[in-house]
């Protein structure tokens, strides 16, 4: 009988990759940028700020899976 090396932190790895991604786009979504008077350098930032959250989920939650 042959045994199969598991990693036991692999579904953490899924959950917090799946995480950012939903974190991500509930950011997109919201529009943080729409209600402040920051200016147009801080809503670059926050919306460059979600697209990577949900860049590091998804590599995170790919190589979590391999």
């Amino acid at each position: 009988m042959a045994t199969t090396a598991t990693d036991t932190l692999e579904p953490l790895g899924i959950g917090l990759g799946a995480l950012l991604v939903l974190v991500g786009i509930a950011t997109l979504v919201g529009t943080p940028w729409a209600h402040k008077s920051g200016g147009l350098l801080l809503a670059a930032g926050q919306v460059l700020g979600a697209i990577s959250a949900v860049a590091i989920g998804a590599g995170l939650a790919w190589i979590a899976r391999k």
